[in-house]
């Protein structure tokens, strides 16, 4: 049987955002060990979507969550992102 995982790239990598919204696509890569340009593709992805947006500053991003934005899916409908967020983010700080 495939190995799985309850959350999806697309929220790992929204978590390692919300927890830090400088991390490089290199650093998001090695933290959900997924490739980088796995990572480029899920970033533009959620920018796309609108659950975050990007800002250069120089060589760097820094990047932004839309707790707003309501996440797209029949089964979570008016669900906003940042309510999610909020349950699962402490738990990750206290875990790593």
């Amino acid at each position: 049987m495939a190995e799985w995982t309850f959350l999806t790239n697309h929220a790992h990598v929204l978590l390692c955002i919300t927890e830090d919204p400088n991390a490089r696509l290199k650093d998001l890569a090695e933290r959900v060990t997924i490739s980088e340009r796995a990572v480029k593709r899920i970033v533009a992805d959620l920018e796309h979507t609108g659950y975050i947006s990007r800002k250069r500053f120089g060589r760097r991003n820094r990047y932004e969550v839309h707790l707003e934005q309501q996440i797209n899916s029949p089964v979570t409908r008016g669900l906003e992102v940042g309510a999610l967020l909020a349950l699962l983010v402490p738990v990750l700080t206290n875990v790593m």
